[in-house]
């Protein structure tokens, strides 16, 4: 989990291939809506996260249900947002990957046909809400 451009798909597809668990991006999950409102520049609200994450949660649920292991490269925001995913369930886990606007947004710009303009990195670190009970590391990569 983190802010956009920290490295959520680049590790989570580090960690899967290493343990041999599928990978599951969270851009995946978006709407065309979604999407193209992000593409557009304009932030995500809670209106529109919520399928989303519920969608994410369903997958997670898939693998729950056969006591399979998978990776989840998702932004996870919000407390509430980390609620909707888990459930309460402790095998659910959060990895943080932290980083510093300074950090992140020069990664962001050199990104080709991603849908998440640099401009919306701030709105992403106004809506973080680091979390207590998740690993946590460097995003620098």
């Amino acid at each position: 989990m983190g802010v956009a451009g920290s490295g959520k798909s680049t590790i989570g597809k580090q960690l899967a291939a290493r343990t041999d668990w599928p990978f599951h991006d969270g851009d995946d999950f978006h709407s065309k809506e979604n999407v193209e409102k992000m593409r557009q520049g304009i932030p995500l609200d809670d209106r529109d996260r919520a399928p989303w994450l519920l969608a994410i949660r369903a997958k997670i649920e898939t693998y729950l249900e056969s006591d399979q292991n998978a990776v989840f490269a998702c932004s996870a925001l919000k407390q509430s947002y980390r609620e909707v995913l888990q459930r309460e369930d402790k095998r659910v886990r959060f990895v943080y990957l932290k980083g510093k606007p300074e950090d992140i947004a020069p990664r962001m710009a050199k990104r080709k046909n991603h849908f998440m303009p640099a401009g919306l990195l701030q709105s992403q670190f106004d809506a973080l809400e680091e979390p207590a009970e998740a690993v946590s590391t460097c995003s620098r990569l």
